[in-house]
């Protein structure tokens, strides 16, 4: 049995979703392992340590493409590519099934198995397959980053004989793994730290990593049973933005990481507190693509009003591509390594198994 893979569009996606770590292990695991030219070149990866391997790299697309029995990736293909698959193939990628709905449909009335990473569940035994959290503990990461080296003060506290620098304050809207990274990363680097997040149960994480928590009066615990975060009633949202309002004339950073998933994320952030942040401020919306979650936010531009800078990246995680791809084709290995029967050495699409049956397209 064959798996392949192809690069991606590399002016949107630098990631890779096979290294040569999970190369080896395909191949010990009895699979034979299929790669364009160069596949790894921008990550400093020749193809001669593939080859090494045992990795056939072709220079054909559709050679690759048409003779495999599973693709991963990181993306849909586009419209020519997915012209080459073939029915009975194995389609695995981060596909953002709520957006593609149409061409994911094309590809299952193809009988193409179709999974999508992003829909694993929050159990146990996909942890070590979780896409979602290995990107985000990335994304969270680098967005401290950038939110700092844009930022024109110094970030911890200096005490000096000319007088004291105070640290710079970061608030963090929603505390899920990015949120939680971005609040170790900010304090890690002295800065003084506070989130917020509907659901109370983050409350503890929080403050287990030194951040201090808000949240308004009363406030329900708003997490799903997957434990995602859902959506807020208008009095709890009156409250927050009551709460954030007051809060963000005194904050000096702001990472926003708050998404509902299979929606359009919420706008927390509203003109108005924009308005009361003093100049110099930054706020990072890692919510970009999904619609941001402020009311100015720009996918892939920064935003000026009036002196506070508001950024948001379509792929941050190409500024990080060669950790994220070793993440990622970690996940993905381990997501074919339960998929493959390797005795019998096919597929075996178990719709009894919650991991399978969740990441299926139907």
């Amino acid at each position: 049995m064959k798996i392949a893979s192809v690069l991606e569009n590399q002016k949107i996606e630098k990631r890779i979703a096979i290294t040569p770590e999970t190369a080896k292990k395909y191949i010990s695991l009895g699979l034979e392992v299929s790669l364009c030219e160069n596949y790894g070149s921008h990550l400093g990866i020749k193809d001669e340590e593939y080859k090494e391997l045992g990795v056939l790299i072709l220079k054909d697309e559709k050679e690759i493409i048409t003779n495999t029995d599973i693709i991963a990736q990181l993306a849909l293909y586009d419209d020519d590519k997915s012209s080459m698959l073939r029915e009975n193939q194995t389609f695995i990628g981060v596909l953002n099934s709520y957006e593609n709905k149409d061409k994911i449909n094309n590809l299952v009335k193809k009988n193409i198995h179709t999974f999508s990473l992003e829909l694993l569940p929050r159990i146990t035994r996909a942890q070590s397959m979780d896409i979602l959290s290995s990107q985000a503990n990335l994304a969270g990461y680098k967005a401290v980053v950038e939110s700092f080296a844009n930022f024109e003060k110094a970030i911890p506290m200096m005490m000096t004989a000319a007088g004291t620098v105070p640290a710079a304050k970061v608030l963090v809207v929603g505390a899920g793994v990015a949120g939680l990274q971005a609040i170790a990363t900010a304090k890690r680097m002295g800065a003084i730290v506070f989130a917020t997040d509907v659901r109370i149960a983050s409350k503890e994480q929080v403050e287990s990593l030194g951040g201090k928590f808000l949240t308004v009066e009363g406030a329900e615990n708003l997490e799903t049973e997957g434990g995602y975060a859902k959506e807020a009633s208008d009095d709890f949202k009156k409250k927050q933005e009551e709460l954030l309002s007051e809060t963000l004339k005194k904050i000096d950073i702001v990472i926003c990481t708050a998404l509902i998933p299979g929606k359009k994320a919420p706008v927390i952030i509203k003109k108005d507190m924009i308005n009361n942040m003093h100049p110099g401020s930054i706020i990072y919306d890692l919510a970009a693509t999904q619609g941001g979650n402020t009311a100015h936010t720009e996918v892939d531009e920064v935003v000026n009003i009036n002196g506070v800078k508001i950024m948001g990246e379509s792929n941050i995680l190409n500024k990080l591509p060669i950790s994220a791809s070793n993440l990622y084709a970690k996940n993905v290995f381990n997501f074919v390594s339960n998929l493959y029967d390797k005795e019998n050495k096919k597929i075996n699409i178990n719709l009894e198994d919650e991991i399978i049956e969740k990441t299926l397209i139907k």
